[in-house]
């Protein structure tokens, strides 16, 4: 047991629940808008991040500036909208859908990374697809204003903008790759999105009280901290061991959303995220073996005909 729980599981298994922790309190601060959430959560990522950039005497803003911006652009739209449809939908619904977002990094790699999508990857990403679709089926009802009509659709496709966009930033990430930074990369993130929350809070600030203030606080804090988690897993542990434990998010999502917000899904809804995670699960086993069984080096002719 004790080999199987190696510093690097241990922290990949932290960040999960510290990144659970952080989709409550988007949860809880319902009431507020969105963009004003994204806003503080932002401010103290960009003070965090701009502390560990000269802890570590790198430059600031990187030199491939139209990536980089590009990165931040579409994380920060990412971001909006996930926050959007976590405050709109029950907690693992939102949740779920978001995990479509290997789904179109892979579709659009295609295109902008040209990377190749083999025939088995189309219907496991069709699976994907099939099982959000039965998620919303077995959701409980969005929390929207009495009479919207179309609401619990409305803010799904919300959370597949996000999934969506997420992919062009994903590609973004692969593409700067070597190129720059980790930290810069991460940097640009808070470095665009908040401005554009600050301005969008012009048109639609609330200002927080009591409680809300801690909630904000705790919403930077479980972030950070799991981004710091998650970044120890990945440099302790081998991808391929690590990664899958993200999916574990799902079921604290599950959890919270029954104990904390009193959701409960119907059969559909289960049968629908199993969907999701065994497609995504077989994807990245199938992309994995195949990726190891080409780097391969060839077997020498005289073995082979031995």
């Amino acid at each position: 047991m004790h080999a199987f729980f190696t510093p690097g599981i241990r922290n990949m298994l932290l960040s999960t629940l510290l990144f659970a922790g952080m989709n409550a309190c988007v949860k809880q601060l319902h009431h507020l808008p969105a963009l004003e959430v994204v806003f503080f959560r932002s401010l103290f990522s960009a003070v965090a991040s701009y502390g560990l950039l000269r802890r570590a005497g790198v430059a600031p803003f990187g030199h491939n500036y139209r990536l980089l911006i590009s990165r931040g652009c579409t994380g920060a739209l990412s971001l909006m909208c996930y926050f959007v449809s976590l405050q709109h939908l029950p907690l693992a619904t939102a949740v779920t859908v978001q995990y479509l977002a290997p789904v179109f990094t892979a579709v659009l790699g295609i295109w902008l990374v040209s990377e190749s999508v083999r025939p088995w990857q189309w219907l496991f990403f069709g699976l994907s697809l099939g099982g959000v679709l039965l998620v919303q089926q077995g959701s409980p009802p969005a929390e929207v204003t009495a009479g919207a009509a179309g609401a619990g659709l409305f803010y799904l496709g919300i959370g597949v903008v996000s999934a969506l966009v997420s992919g062009f930033s994903y590609n973004a990430i692969r593409q700067l790759r070597g190129r720059e930074h980790p930290l810069v990369i991460v940097f640009y993130f808070p470095l665009i999105s908040l401005p554009l929350a600050a301005v969008a809070c012009l048109f639609s600030w609330q200002t927080p009280h009591g409680a809300d203030w801690a909630w904000l606080l705790a919403c930077g804090l479980f972030t950070q901290a799991a981004q710091v988690a998650m970044t120890r897993a990945y440099q302790l542990e081998r991808l391929s061991r690590v990664a899958p434990l993200s999916y574990l998010g799902l079921f604290y999502a599950l959890g919270m959303g029954y104990w904390l917000f009193g959701e409960v899904y119907g059969l559909l809804a289960y049968v629908g995220m199993v969907l999701v995670l065994l497609s995504v699960g077989l994807n990245a086993w199938y992309t994995a073996r195949v990726d190891a069984r080409d780097a391969a080096p060839a077997q020498p002719a005289e073995e082979a005909v031995a």
